[in-house]
């Protein structure tokens, strides 16, 4: 009589020690010892198909030795539901079309939708899929999932999405004509000095970095104003860190320095630059001060400057935040930012597995806050809305007066 209970504790014991293959060679060859029945009772025992026993015996029977750390044949297991189901990724790309807002070659791509409502879908259409694999396979084609729940942020303007299919759109065609576009944006302004960083790094047990209790600004030290220019087409940025004010000829300063130290010499043919920006803060669209100065940059650039905004509660799908700025977030975690050279040090040394490069210069330049632009400065700026609200997407061309580049 087959002893059962001690097949499945010797199982137990062994299990988790034994590869796929190896498990089914070990329950092969207790099957072969018990004899007649062997097979069955081993299944019973252990919990594993009676197939996978069977192959096992052929296994040991025809001595097969497979290459090491392969645990089946060349081509064994199941194919994958891509090969098997040749119409399933573009039943899928079809259903999240709808909902799809941006392509990671141009400056967003994610989707309203979640991946059960797609599974749903994909079901409806007559594929046999789960909401794990939907996930699975959106992650492959470069999407970002998003709840339902998270889309709707601040106030959501009814033409949201029909902007960011604006975006896309123009710096697209930028970027199939060669020309330079960039993604802007401030980041967090920071104490200098001895104070507690955010996150933490590693250190030798019992010797934190000791750091100030209170965070208070240092008046000497002062603060930095970390402001990026992100190349969408060369995964490479470059921060300017401001000493006094984050003001809109901080901003267009900060573009101007990228220009001059990365932007010229990989675009000498340039004659457009395309910019994505929040609405508000120093690059809003309504900031007087924005426009003129850019204004500036185009005349002494001779390019044409177009610019297109996130629309309003959007800021976080600006891709610098997701393609510089969490990057150099996670560099210097866990690291006090004593000097404004210790946060040129560290910015400058970010780098992901990708390929980003990040260049950094310290502004110690003077930029007063409360500049008033009066309606005539402001009405010789020489701006052309686009079609599509003007207000977030318009272009501006060197004037008359303006300097070949």
């Amino acid at each position: 009589m087959i002893d059962e209970h001690a097949i499945g504790e010797r199982y137990r014991a062994l299990a988790g020690e034994l590869d796929e293959r190896r498990r089914r060679l070990w329950a092969a060859s207790e099957a072969r010892a018990a004899g007649r029945g062997g097979i069955a009772a081993v299944a019973r025992a252990t919990g594993m198909a009676e197939l996978t026993i069977r192959n096992g015996l052929r296994d040991l029977e025809s001595g097969e030795q497979l290459e090491p750390g392969r645990v089946r044949r060349a081509g064994g297991g199941r194919k994958s539901l891509v090969e098997s189901d040749p119409t399933l990724v573009s039943d899928l790309e079809c259903l999240v079309d709808v909902d799809s807002r941006g392509d990671p070659e141009q400056p967003l791509r994610w989707t309203a939708k979640s991946v059960r409502k797609l599974a749903e879908g994909l079901r409806e259409l007559g594929h046999e899929v789960s909401h794990m694999t939907v996930a699975r396979l959106l992650r492959a084609l470069d999407y970002s999932l998003q709840a339902n729940s998270k889309t709707k942020e601040g106030s959501q303007h009814p033409d949201r999405d029909a902007q960011f299919r604006h975006i896309n759109s123009k710096v697209g065609a930028a970027l199939e004509a060669g020309e330079p576009a960039i993604s802007i944006d401030t980041k967090k302004k920071e104490l200098v000095g001895d104070f507690k960083a955010v996150g933490r790094e590693l250190r030798p047990q019992g010797q934190p970095i000791p750091v100030r209790v209170h965070d208070f600004k240092d008046k000497e030290l002062g603060k930095a104003i970390p402001y990026g220019v992100y190349d969408i087409a060369q995964d490479a940025g470059l921060v300017s860190v401001g000493i006094t004010a984050d003001t809109a000829a901080f901003s267009v300063a900060s573009i101007g320095a990228w220009w001059e130290q990365l932007g010229r010499e990989r675009y000498p043919e340039a004659k457009s630059l395309t910019i994505t920006a929040d609405c508000g803060g120093s690059n809003g669209n309504r900031t007087r001060l924005w426009k003129t100065e850019l204004q500036r940059f185009a005349d002494e650039t001779g390019l044409q400057v177009h610019v297109c905004h996130f629309p309003p509660g959007t800021s976080k799908w600006n891709r610098i935040e997701h393609r510089l700025f969490s990057f150099i977030s996670q560099n210097w975690r866990g690291k006090p930012l004593v000097s404004h050279q210790v946060i040129i040090n560290l910015i400058a040394a970010t780098k992901t597995r990708t390929g980003l490069e990040v260049y950094a210069r310290l502004d110690e330049r003077d930029y007063p806050k409360g500049i008033k632009i009066p309606d005539r400065e402001l009405a010789a700026v020489n701006l052309t809305g686009d079609e599509f609200h003007p207000e977030w997407n318009y272009a501006i061309s060197p004037s008359s007066r303006g300097v070949n580049k």
